[in-house]
């Protein structure tokens, strides 16, 4: 359903008429819609892998490990997500077929997700299909992902993601 005007510009105009900060309302809100609409094409492709997003992050995490696996704890630092989300993340996987689980052989307190070759095969073929539909960005140029990457940065730092 396709509205004859941008609610956002039309809720920036009452913003302005109540309060201070209209460029950053306007911009949050722009953002989270974005948000919303990239997650739901994302996992409109991912389903038919029995993916969503969050799953399909940590499958290409362990493919770019040198030995397609890690401590659950490294990949819950590197994927940004708490402790819990990362075990449910590989529960998911691992009852999937798509990593095994196993204990950590140099630390008996670690336990690693490894990839499995399912694991890979689904990984390449959810790939080709995030890479055909542009990750849902196909409405940008390289130049404007590139602007939006940049713009982005600082928000991310000054949050401390790095």
């Amino acid at each position: 359903m396709s509205l004859p005007f941008d609610p956002i510009d039309e809720a920036a105009r009452q913003w302005g008429n109540h309060w201070d900060g209209v460029p950053a309302m306007h911009a949050v809100t722009s953002l989270m819609r974005v948000q919303q609409l990239v997650i739901g094409r994302l996992d409109a492709l991912l389903r038919p892998h029995g993916l969503t997003f969050a799953r399909y992050e940590a499958l290409v995490l362990l493919v770019f490990s040198s030995r397609g696996s890690l401590p659950l704890g490294k990949m819950g630092e590197r994927l940004q997500v708490h402790p819990t989300s990362v075990t449910s993340i590989v529960r998911r996987l691992e009852s999937a077929g798509l990593v095994t689980r196993r204990p950590h052989p140099e630390d008996g307190r670690a336990v690693l997700a490894e990839i499995t070759e399912s694991g890979r095969a689904v990984v390449e073929a959810a790939t080709k299909d995030l890479i055909g539909a542009d990750f849902a960005l196909g409405a940008l140029s390289d130049d404007q992902l590139a602007t939006l990457s940049e713009l982005l940065t600082p928000v991310r730092h000054a949050a401390g993601d790095f």
